[in-house]
């Protein structure tokens, strides 16, 4: 086990305290992928198993940040708030608008105006006009989910997703934060 975590953190080092911690950020999202489908499950039942399955597909995605951000830090950053925006409006395709997926947005703004540096800041504005263009597109769409689900259903999946979106801005936070120099006051 050892072996694997040293393997981990291998794959994730980098020089930039930033992309770093990104890199964190992206294994935190890889490892907990395969989990989102079990939560679904538990809160829509096993009919809804074969639409819930197409919530993985981010899994390859998390994973190779660190690589592309071992060639190129800034890459690595926008793949990844890229990744998570994609990600939102594909889940937001498959559960529909009304299971509030689109919170996942919220850590996406985090991620284009936090994730980059002060000389990167006309990248991070233009990555970070995404989540909002994404929503509005979610919002105004006529996209039909897969399947449809009851009041209560969407209410608890609301609640999934709102509790999923604070843990992750929490955790944002965190990672944020272990990437800032710090200063004695």
């Amino acid at each position: 086990m050892k072996s694997l975590f040293a393997a981990l953190s291998r794959y994730i080092a980098h020089d930039d305290p930033l992309t770093f911690a990104l890199n964190k950020v992206a294994m935190v999202l890889a490892g907990n992928t395969p989990f989102y489908p079990l939560y679904l499950w538990a809160v829509l039942g096993r009919d809804a198993a074969p639409s819930i399955l197409l919530t993985l597909c981010s899994f390859p995605f998390w994973a190779v940040v660190p690589a592309i951000a071992r060639r190129n830090g800034l890459a690595g950053r926008l793949v990844l708030t890229v990744v998570g925006v994609l990600n939102t409006v594909w889940c937001s395709a498959v559960l529909g608008f009304a299971s509030g997926t689109a919170l996942f947005l919220i850590p996406c703004v985090l991620l284009g105006t936090l994730g980059f540096h002060q000389r990167e800041r006309i990248v991070s504005l233009a990555i970070a006009a995404l989540p909002f263009i994404a929503y509005g597109v979610l919002r105004f769409s006529t996209w039909v989910p897969l399947k449809r689900y009851s009041g209560a259903e969407y209410s608890s999946l609301i609640t999934l997703n709102g509790f999923s979106v604070a843990c992750l801005v929490g955790f944002l936070g965190i990672a944020f934060a272990s990437a800032r120099p710090t200063r004695a006051t």
